[in-house]
């Protein structure tokens, strides 16, 4: 490439990011990386009704957690700024000054109800091109000069070539792609309210910022041939064009919030991983080897490319991203894991030493939660402890926010939230009482080492000593220090909750049965 890579991503501060945004920033992203070019954020905040700060403010709070860095905009800074669309009016007044010295516009002093009573006409008529008729394209200079100065409403509209020839171009992922002239409107790039349109200014700042390629969705792929006649009217080269293919929810419809969440900050809220996220996002229209799934951002760096993005819809699969993420739990480590939990844990106040008890719906039964500083101090204090946790719920959770629950029986002091249905299973059997108790003398015994390979070996004797099926015991143990028969697993767990806790909750439950 003899241009130098400069690619933008120019999200609408309307929403949250969505999934679709999202996966186009990662493939910009990823392109200037591998290619040693600038990755540009823009914010394309020029619709003031609905673009809001906290909007912005949340796009690049989900890109930064997404990994993601970019080289100018917000932020940052950079030589091309300002970055945000509302601060560059200026260079949009001067191109349009220049395209009007000359003669690429002209002003249009048609009001909104004569243009859709000319719509209508001509869908009545059946005619090929119901679109807007060019009353005013030669309209003489004199009386354009007299309306304008008697202050007439009018906007301005660029003036296509008539002669032109299809709007032709070469997609690096559709091919070659080309739009009839004829299908092509003098369409508006000023409104009468004196504000650019999309079609106008995105160009003005693609042109201004050097922008090498345009690496979007494809549902701008119509906007393309528009954009083009005004590089040319501008005298600018237009940019190279990769239009991607729609993500499609399971139903083979585009993603929507039909579909479940949408954004990349619901799919953060919901326990996925940055990485896993981005590793899935990537896979949605491009392939690394057509085999390969799980890889990180460093291999999609290195990688990525046009060649191997597909031309078909990707279809969203929030049971193949769980897998992933899961995946990415299994392999990620005690540090990185204990890291990424600790927000979850900031959430309900979680502590080592705490008595935090919770229902199983999450609502608080009794304790206090620790505040955020609390938690941290005591993840810093005992971080061999919490580290220890990861073996136990590595195996087991596809999110992290479902660590928690796996975990919350560690966090809630001397007592358990009993779940019934296992204190009837597990529990209410005659003997049990008898079982517990010879637990606690096993248990009771203080040269034992408190690890959970001693634990099981003082343990294992006692099913055949009281005739009773492993089974039998072990869940009655873990029902009465876990309060669930689902839990991580049993000799673990007891390390974990410690020697005084473990023994309080065994007597808790014996005197429960008595």
């Amino acid at each position: 490439m003899t241009r130098p890579v400069r690619v933008r991503f120019a999200p609408s501060p309307t929403g949250n990011l969505h999934i679709g945004g999202a996966r186009t920033a990662i493939y910009n992203w990823a392109f200037a990386r591998r290619h040693g070019g600038s990755f540009v954020l823009r914010i394309e905040d020029t619709d003031p009704e609905r673009s809001t700060t906290e909007n912005t403010a949340q796009i690049v709070r989900s890109l930064r957690w997404l990994g993601l860095d970019w080289d100018e905009g917000p932020e940052i800074g950079g030589n091309y700024g300002p970055y945000l669309q509302s601060q560059r009016f200026a260079t949009y007044n001067e191109a349009l000054e220049r395209l009007k010295r000359n003669g690429s516009v002209y002003p249009c002093f048609c009001t909104p109800d004569e243009l859709n009573a000319k719509r209508e006409a001509a869908q009545a008529a059946n005619l090929s091109n119901t679109g807007y008729d060019r009353s005013c394209r030669d309209l003489p200079a004199d009386e354009v000069a007299k309306r304008i100065s008697d202050g007439e409403s009018h906007t301005w509209r660029l003036k296509v070539p008539l002669d032109h020839g299809p709007v032709t171009f070469d997609d690096l992922v559709f091919g070659t792609t080309s739009f009839p002239i004829e299908q092509m409107d003098d369409f508006i790039i000023l409104r009468s309210d004196g504000s650019p349109t999309y079609n106008f200014v995105v160009c003005i700042d693609d042109v201004s910022m050097d922008i090498s390629h345009v690496i979007r969705g494809d549902d701008h792929l119509s906007n393309t041939p528009k954009q083009i006649l005004v590089y040319e009217a501008l005298g600018a080269p237009a940019p190279h064009f990769a239009h991607l293919s729609m993500i499609l929810g399971p139903d083979g419809k585009r993603l929507s919030k039909r579909h479940g969440a949408t954004s990349v900050e619901a799919y953060q809220q919901q326990g996925f991983l940055p990485e896993a996220l981005l590793n899935y996002l990537a896979l949605l229209g491009w392939s690394l080897d057509g085999e390969t799934t799980v890889f990180s951002s460093d291999t999609l760096k290195e990688n990525f490319g046009f060649d191997r993005i597909s031309r078909n819809p990707a279809v969203f699969d929030e049971t193949k991203l769980t897998w992933m993420n899961s995946a990415y739990i299994k392999a990620m480590g005690a540090s990185f894991f204990v890291d990424a939990w600790l927000p979850y844990l900031q959430e309900v106040g979680f502590t080592r030493n705490g008595d935090t008890l919770l229902d199983a719906s999450g609502a608080l039964l009794s304790g206090t939660p620790a505040t955020v500083e609390e938690v941290d101090a005591d993840v810093i204090t005992n971080r061999c402890w919490y580290e220890a946790i990861y073996p136990l719920v590595a195996e087991r959770a596809k999110k992290l926010d479902e660590v928690n629950a796996m975990t919350a029986f560690l966090f809630s002091g001397d007592k358990v939230f009993y779940d019934e249905k296992s204190v009837e299973k597990c529990l209410r059997k005659p003997g049990i009482d008898k079982v517990l108790t010879r637990c606690l003398d096993e248990l009771a015994n203080e040269d034992m080492l408190w690890q959970h390979a001693e634990l099981e070996e003082a343990l294992r004797s006692l099913p055949e000593q009281l005739d009773l099926k492993p089974k039998v015991v072990f869940q009655a143990v873990r029902v009465a220090v876990c309060g669930n028969m689902v839990s991580p697993p049993l000799f673990e767990s007891l390390e974990l909750l410690g020697r005084k806790r473990t023994i309080a909750r065994i007597k808790a439950a014996r005197n429960l049965l008595l």
